[in-house]
Parts: C-alpha cells; sequence; structure tokens
C-alpha cells in the first residue's frame, strides 16, 4: 500500500483535511539473542519493513485509531481520560499504554485521529509491538509539539511492554526501533545502555528473512519462563560471586561458579545467555576485522545454543536454518527474535538468492506442510516523521 492509497484511507476514515505521515521500523537482531534482560550485548539493527501511521491532531481528549492490517474489526475509540488497559481494544492498547505514559510526565496532550498500516508479518518476531510503540511515540510528540529525548521514549516503549502490556521484554527492540540508522547495526550494551554504531559492510551479500509463519504469541509463550529461569540463576551465582548480571560474566567466570546453580534445566539457560553474549562481542570484532565467515560461524552457533541451551526454536525454526546452513552461498543463519516460530535470517550471497529461496522453501513445505515466505532485508531509519506533509 502506497502513501497515497493510505491518505485516501485516512481522509475516507477520518473525513480529515489534512494529514502528518509517519514511520517505525520492525527489527532483526544479527547475533546475540535473550541476552538483553541479562545485561548482555545485542547486535540489532532496523530494516526498511515497519509500521505507518496517518495522523492528524484533534481540539478534544478523543482518540480514535485504525488498523489497515484489521478492515473486519471497528475504528477504536477512548478518551485521554481513560487510558486503562482492557483486552477488547486487542492492538489499541500499544498506542493507548504509550499516551498514558508520556502523559504521566506532565505533558499536556489533545487527542489524536490515526490510522496504522504495518507490513511487518504479525507475530513473526520482527518487533511490530516495538514499531508501534515508537511509532506512535514520535506521532504523540510532534503532533503535541513536544521535546522528547529519544531515549527517554524508548524506555516509555519498553514500559509499556513491561507493565502495561505484561510481557518481561528488554530493551533492544524498542532501542533499535527508535534509535536505528540505515546501513548500521547497533552494538548495544543492554545493562548500561552504552551503545556504538558499526557499518554492516555485506558487499555481495544479503540477509534474508525466513518466516516460519508458524504465529506465536509471545505473553502467552514460554518467554517468562525463560526469562524466570535465568533470574532463578543469577540469584545462585550470585551466592559465590558479587555480579549484577549474567551479561558481566566472561566463559571462564562461569564455568569456575556454574557448581552453584543445582537444577540442571536452570544451569543450560545460564550458559547460553554466558556465552551468547561473548559471541556478540566476538561477532562485532569479526565485523570490524571484514570477517564475514567467523561472523557466520558465530551466527551458526548462536542458533545451536538457542536449540539446545536455551529451547526456543522448534521444529519449523529448526527445518530454516538446518536447511539454510546446507545451501550454496550460505555464511550463516540463525533464528531471530524470542524464538517458539516466527523468523530465522541468513546472510547469503546475492548470486545465491534466488536458488537458495527455492531449495530452502522447497525444503521446507516437505517437512513442515505449509510454505515459508521470504524476504529480504534492507538496513533502515528509526522512528520518524516521514518528510513530507500531505493536504488532502
Amino acid at each position: 500500500m502506497n502513501y497515497e492509497q493510505l491518505i485516501h484511507e485516512f481522509k475516507a476514515k477520518f473525513s480529515s483535511e489534512e494529514a502528518r505521515l509517519f514511520f517505525a521500523p520492525g527489527r532483526i537482531n544479527l547475533i546475540g539473542e535473550h541476552t538483553d534482560y541479562n545485561g548482555g550485548n545485542v547486535f540489532p539493527c532496523a530494516i526498511t519493513y515497519g509500521t505507518y501511521a496517518v495522523a492528524k491532531k484533534r481540539d478534544d481528549y478523543l482518540v480514535r485509531l485504525y488498523s489497515v492490517n484489521f478492515p473486519n474489526k471497528n475504528m477504536i475509540e477512548f478518551n485521554l481520560n481513560d487510558l486503562d488497559y482492557k483486552e477488547k481494544d486487542g492492538w489499541a492498547n500499544y498506542p493507548k499504554g504509550m499516551l498514558r505514559y508520556i502523559r504521566e510526565r506532565g505533558d499536556d496532550l489533545t487527542g489524536m485521529d490515526v490510522l496504522f498500516y504495518g507490513n511487518i508479518p504479525n507475530a513473526a518476531g520482527l518487533s511490530s509491538s516495538a514499531s508501534i510503540e515508537l511509532l506512535t511515540g514520535v506521532v504523540i510528540e510532534k503532533l503535541n509539539q513536544l521535546s522528547i529525548d529519544r531515549l527517554e521514549l524508548v524506555k516509555i516503549g519498553m514500559r509499556v511492554e513491561n507493565e502495561f502490556i505484561g510481557v518481561k521484554s528488554g530493551i533492544m527492540d524498542q532501542f533499535a526501533v527508535g534509535m536505528g540508522k540505515k546501513e548500521e547495526g547497533i552494538l548495544l550494551d543492554c545493562q548500561t545502555l552504552d551503545y556504538h554504531y558499526a557499518p554492516l559492510k555485506l558487499g555481495s551479500k544479503k540477509v534474508l528473512i525466513m518466516n516460519t509463519n508458524k504465529r506465536r504469541e509471545l505473553a502467552a509463550s514460554k518467554y517468562n519462563e525463560r526469562r524466570n529461569e535465568c533470574e532463578q540463576a543469577l540469584k545462585q551465582i550470585q551466592t559465590a560471586i558479587d555480579v549484577l548480571a549474567l551479561g558481566e560474566l566472561s566463559e571462564e567466570d562461569f564455568e569456575q561458579i556454574k557448581h552453584t546453580i543445582k537444577n540442571p534445566t536452570v544451569l543450560k539457560r545460564a550458559k547460553h545467555a554466558v556465552y551468547e553474549n561473548q559471541r556478540t562481542i566476538q561477532a562485532l570484532q569479526a565485523l570490524k576485522n571484514d570477517d564475514l565467515s567467523r561472523f557466520g560461524e558465530l551466527m551458526n552457533d548462536s542458533h545451536t545454543s538457542l536449540k539446545e541451551d536455551y529451547e526456543v526454536t522448534g521444529f519449523e525454526l529448526d527445518t530454516l536454518v538446518e536447511t539454510a546452513w546446507k545451501q550454496d552461498g550460505v555464511l550463516g543463519a540463525r533464528m531471530t527474535g524470542a524464538g517458539f516460530g516466527g523468523c530465522a535470517i541468513a546472510i547469503v550471497e546475492e548470486k545465491c538468492v534466488d536458488n537458495f529461496i527455492e531449495n530452502v522453501g522447497t525444503r521446507y513445505k516437505e517437512k513442515v506442510g505449509y510454505e515459508a515466505d521470504f524476504y529480504i532485508a534492507s538496513i533502515g531509519d528509526g522512528a520518524r516523521e516521514l518528510e513530507m506533509e500531505v493536504r488532502i
């Protein structure tokens, strides 16, 4: 759906004379999975798939939201004086949470009419929820002529996810969506929030997103269970060493104190968190050295750990990744996101992309019974107002 179609749809729904256009990306995480809430490092980037909003400020306290992605559902309306979570509002609770917490800053907000459209596959693990959170934050900021530090907006987005929606995620998704830069990845220390950008010099290689098309509802998955297991491990480790997070441990540190973790399952979870964090640091160095082969090896090791130690991959993701490993021109492949379905990524030589998609797609359908979808990912900028104001 192009800009003109979105604006036409906005006019049809809201009978408005003018509107402004906004965009927030989805994200992929190249390496460093389930390390963010363990105080470790991640290496995500924003992608050019994402969520659009056409929006107009109102003169009252009424908020009206409509999603093109859910055409069979009615427009959702609520008042700024009633910003409680309501299950019946479904997806609109993400914008509602952003309104609630930004308003708690003391900002004087007015209502708004907003039409949303996203081209991120739902429940694919590409951060559609963080995309709509940061998108709404930028809409609120610009329509109300506020000045909100982008890192603060990122933290508000995470608060919506954690407290308003009830998913105990880390900050990586909101950070990548809010802070992304074109053709650059972000090395983020999730404990200190120190970060820096790293150019992604892929040359003739492409990043492919492979969608299992297995839906997963993050809040209902075992995501929170994994986080709780890591918290158990940390408490036991703290009886032997003074650390605030698993991400502070080196591989050598972990091997010396792992005996404090009595439950073998909890031990595996902690091992993944520690070793994956070190893989992320090594991956950044590989990129700095233009050693994409080493980067690919680390991606493969990451998936193996996510399968065997963290147990968040599953049949569908393993089928995609393990088939990808056997294809010509593949440097590395791994699941990305929380797991339990969703997407995997692969770095593939451009000349091999068509054969890769055909071979992996065919094998996946044979084994799983339905098709996977494939997307060539471009690395894009973070959440923003698009440089145009449209009068209808």
